[in-house]
């Protein structure tokens, strides 16, 4: 039985949601995409309209999620995420942070960063929607300089 899937969202585009309950620790998904660098999935993100699907590896490469990605290029953001991303190697797999319900959207902290000075219309480009009581409004990480970035 199939565990996720990918629907409309009311935070942001389209999301990934439960369809059965979810363990707190359950290994959920890789975050599938072509492994490259960042000059060409920018170059790629540039001539496209529309979101960007790239996961930074903390080797500086990323996985473009445009490319042969599969669902969990369509996770979200959440400032209280249920999910969470671990590296190993050249992969990255979505753990659940806590038991998740069916019909419950999948969210990580992208925890994006940007280089230079972040001003309002950065942190407006990069406005978070989760709701949460502990929102920061935005989905760079707090103290960014050298956080990963999964969008």
């Amino acid at each position: 039985m199939r565990r996720i899937a990918v629907r409309n969202s009311t935070i942001h585009g389209k999301g990934v949601f439960a369809l059965r309950q979810i363990a707190a620790g359950e290994r959920i998904i890789e975050y599938k995409g072509e492994l490259t660098g960042w000059r060409r999935a920018a170059a790629r993100q540039q001539s496209q309209a529309g979101h960007t699907f790239v996961f930074g590896l903390s080797d500086g490469r990323v996985i473009d999620g445009s490319r042969h990605g599969n669902s969990a290029r369509f996770l979200n953001h959440a400032c209280v995420p249920n999910c969470e991303a671990i590296e190993a190697g050249n992969r990255v797999f979505i753990y659940a942070l806590r038991d998740i319900l069916p019909g419950d959207e999948l969210f990580i902290d992208y925890g994006l960063s940007v280089d230079g000075e972040v001003d309002e219309d950065i942190r407006a480009h990069y406005a978070c929607h989760c709701g949460a009581a502990e929102c920061r409004q935005s989905m760079i990480a707090d103290g960014a300089s050298d956080e990963e970035c999964a969008v």
